[in-house]
């Protein structure tokens, strides 16, 4: 039997949650925000290392699927470009938001599409900046970065939607998206998210959104607009 430091830790987390499987099991943050220029060393590690033993636990049963679970696009773009250990998803924090998406639309997520890999949204809210708040990338937002949610909340205020809906409602549009992590700091806020899901929000402010190119002209929107 596989002892490895990776086997051992699904093994103590089975055994503090009580439980015989595991949906998901993310590898964390094996890119360039944590790891500077030995990133790739990491990820090579986690190559020969982790991606490979939670891929026999999948076969085993022992858990249901695996991936990535980063800050950065290029982790997920080599994971995938990989014969073999082939990942289940991905939770990508922050890089498929109202206010950042453009890449994540060029590489990863067609490549994601094409494999049938899907990807959990993380941060959709931007670290804060599209649900009221005043912090982007875990810092105070930029001149710039204001300016556009004031554009964006404007538009929203016109046709009587809130930010955080359009902001979540976005996020999960695209095929390959099949959940969010928005983030909470108090229960009510998780009600909020609940609504923002589930609110109306009309075609023709989706479609102003792009005319305004507040939106790359690629993005899914919801409900086809």
């Amino acid at each position: 039997m596989d002892r490895s430091r990776h086997r051992t830790s699904i093994e103590d987390s089975l055994k503090r949650l009580g439980v015989d499987r595991l949906d998901i099991v993310w590898v964390h943050d094996i890119a360039q925000d944590f790891h500077g220029d030995v990133w790739l060393q990491k990820f090579e590690e986690a190559r020969t290392g982790a991606f490979r033993v939670l891929a026999r636990l999948r076969d085993e049963g022992v858990i249901r699927g695996w991936g990535l679970g980063v800050n950065r696009t290029e982790p997920i773009e080599l994971t995938l470009a990989l014969d073999e250990p082939q990942p289940d998803g991905y939770l990508l924090a922050g890089r498929y938001t109202l206010l950042d998406h453009e890449h994540a639309l060029q590489r990863p997520l067609p490549m994601a599409e094409e494999q049938d890999v899907s990807m959990v949204v993380g941060g959709p809210y931007s670290s804060g900046v599209l649900a009221g708040g005043t912090h982007f990338e875990y810092q105070q937002a930029p001149p710039e970065i204001v300016e556009r949610v004031g554009q964006i909340k404007a538009l929203a205020e016109r046709y009587g939607v809130s930010i955080k809906a359009a902001a979540l409602q976005f996020s999960l549009a695209h095929p390959v998206a099949v959940a969010a992590v928005p983030g909470a700091t108090r229960p009510s806020r998780i009600a909020e998210d609940v609504a923002a899901l589930n609110e109306t929000v009309p075609a023709a402010f989706w479609e102003e959104l792009r005319a305004l190119g507040l939106v790359s002209p690629a993005a899914p929107l919801p409900g086809g607009a």
